[in-house]
């Protein structure tokens, strides 16, 4: 059995998520969804090679950018390529604006609550994946989901923007490739190349500054 498949994540009914309001692209209404989802009694871990072929799941997945504002006022945005080694096959070679991935049955550790899971599985996948070596805010700022895409229709994303005292966010891992900080004018005149989650949350946030 391959490992994807016995690694067992976070996933919400998506019929729980349409109870509250099915949307497509980005929603800034956190108070109306993430409470409700991690505060259901059908939350439960699933085999990750089921749920990336069920749409009647989705799977929670904290989905993190980085912003840093130069002396100027400028905004910048870290930003990568999804390399070979990382987990979703269909994203390879994608650029990408976020780093995060599943919440999985081991975030579940002694934590009393599902919002204590999340917040852990956060920040274990952002040990993995990236170096912050500076200080940085931390807040959820919405919501994405895309049924547009087969990723998008087994994947609700939490969207958390992290304010860094300067540009001082570097890969961990080995397949997040021609990483680093860019313009956000760039990344939008460029967004064709970049994962649909990329794509909506940039144009959602920043999409007036072109």
């Amino acid at each position: 059995m391959p490992a994807v498949a016995e690694e067992r994540v976070l996933v919400v009914p998506t019929k729980r998520f349409h109870a509250l309001g099915h949307f497509q692209g980005f929603s800034a209404e956190m108070g109306r969804y993430l409470p409700a989802l991690l505060e259901g009694d059908d939350l439960s871990y699933r085999p990750r090679g089921d749920m990336e072929q069920d749409s009647s799941f989705k799977q929670l997945i904290p989905y993190m950018l980085f912003r840093y504002v130069d002396s100027e006022g400028v905004e910048h945005l870290f930003q990568y390529t999804r390399g070979g080694g990382q987990g979703e096959k269909r994203l390879h070679a994608k650029r990408s604006v976020g780093v995060g991935g599943h919440i999985c049955s081991e975030d579940a550790a002694e934590k009393s609550s599902s919002h204590d899971v999340y917040r852990e599985g956060m920040q274990r996948e952002l040990g993995e994946e990236v170096i912050v070596d500076c200080e940085y805010r931390e807040r959820c700022v919405g919501l994405i989901n895309d049924d547009e895409t087969p990723v998008g229709q087994v994947h609700l994303g939490v969207v958390h923007l992290c304010d860094v005292s300067r540009p001082a966010v570097r890969p961990r891992e080995e397949d997040i490739l021609e990483a680093g900080f860019r313009p956000v004018g760039e990344i939008l005149a460029a967004l064709d190349g970049f994962e649909s989650w990329s794509q909506i949350v940039v144009r959602a946030l920043f999409g007036d500054k072109q």
